[in-house]
């Protein structure tokens, strides 16, 4: 099954409201899907931290597998400091995993984002 990461725009109680649905729903003796939401305040904020130059590297990755920065930034025809930046932000909000070799990586086969106005 492909793993799917639900990009939203909105306030911190919004994922509080999941939080309560779930524990609901567990309480309930129902059934647990995994929902795996990343939750920007605003669409400036995902805007800053989705910027081209990192939707590009997200993609590289996605579609070249597991990659060293270094090597990461050879294929992107980036500057290595640039690409460990975003590599350390997108790593630390969930867009990129970390391997035990040193190697980074997308795990997700899709990215859905959600806008509300």
């Amino acid at each position: 099954m492909p793993r799917r990461l639900e990009i939203r725009i909105g306030a911190a109680a919004d994922a509080l409201d999941r939080f309560e649905a779930a524990w609901n729903r567990v309480e309930e003796g129902r059934a647990m899907r995994p929902l795996e939401v990343l939750t920007f305040p605003d669409l400036p904020a995902a805007l800053r931290t989705l910027s081209p130059a990192r939707w590009e590297l997200l993609k590289k990755l996605r579609a070249e597998g597991p990659l060293s920065i270094y090597e990461l930034a050879k294929r992107l025809e980036r500057d290595y400091k640039n690409v460990h930046t975003d590599v350390t932000q997108l790593a630390e909000i969930g867009l990129i995993a970390r391997r035990g070799d040193g190697r980074v990586e997308v795990s997700w086969d899709l990215l859905r984002a959600e806008l509300r106005l």
